[in-house]
């Protein structure tokens, strides 16, 4: 099958190395990544579930699958993480954010790591792209709420200079906030991505 998928950012596909040594490749996610996030929900555990989505989901709605999957890379942009063994292909993270209807300028993120990767690093880089194409894209602040039990959540913004306030809808959340400095894609970058118009699978 052929998906045609615009303005995908290929400049976005990287291969890091973990903490531990590990290799993981981070791209952004295509049409055909539902199956993965379906597997990547399930490999979570309830306490990973309920701080993604602060609520007791078991299994992951197909037709939130699909959206998690669909992405138009200018309003909705989402990466994920994976490893190869064996060659067999698993999802291990996924980072998103999506720019706020009313405020163009803002966008609201979230980040989910399974849980035997965590504290590897893969949070942080994750960010870290989605603040350097948010920036390029002129979205000049990102904003999360997340659970103020979700102390590894908290740590991981905190460290990267985002401010914790207490949520003034719910008690139990805090709300996240960064400003991001304006920039760009190198020249070479934004030609490359404008011509990368069609993702074979």
């Amino acid at each position: 099958m052929t998906y045609t998928v615009p303005r995908y950012p290929v400049h976005l596909i990287d291969v890091v190395r973990t903490t531990d040594g590990s290799r993981v490749t981070i791209r952004p996610t295509l049409p055909q990544d539902a199956d993965l996030q379906m597997l990547f929900f399930r490999s979570l555990s309830a306490e990973s579930r309920y701080f993604r989505f602060m609520t007791g989901l078991s299994e992951l709605p197909q037709a939130l699958a699909d959206r998690f999957s669909f992405i138009d890379y200018r309003n909705h942009l989402a990466l994920l993480a994976e490893v190869f063994e064996g060659g067999r292909e698993t999802m291990i993270g996924e980072a998103r954010y999506v720019v706020d209807e009313h405020d163009p300028e803002t966008c609201e993120f979230a980040i989910t790591v399974a849980d035997d990767w965590q504290a590897c690093g893969i949070a942080r880089t994750l960010l870290e792209r989605l603040e350097r194409q948010a920036a390029a894209s002129d979205i000049r602040r990102m904003v999360a709420d997340t659970l103020l039990a979700n102390e590894a959540m908290i740590g991981l913004a905190t460290r990267a200079g985002y401010t914790v306030k207490a949520s003034r809808e719910d008690a139990k959340l805090a709300r996240l906030e960064k400003s991001l400095a304006a920039t760009g894609l190198p020249q070479p970058v934004r030609a490359l991505a404008a011509c990368a118009d069609r993702i074979n699978s």
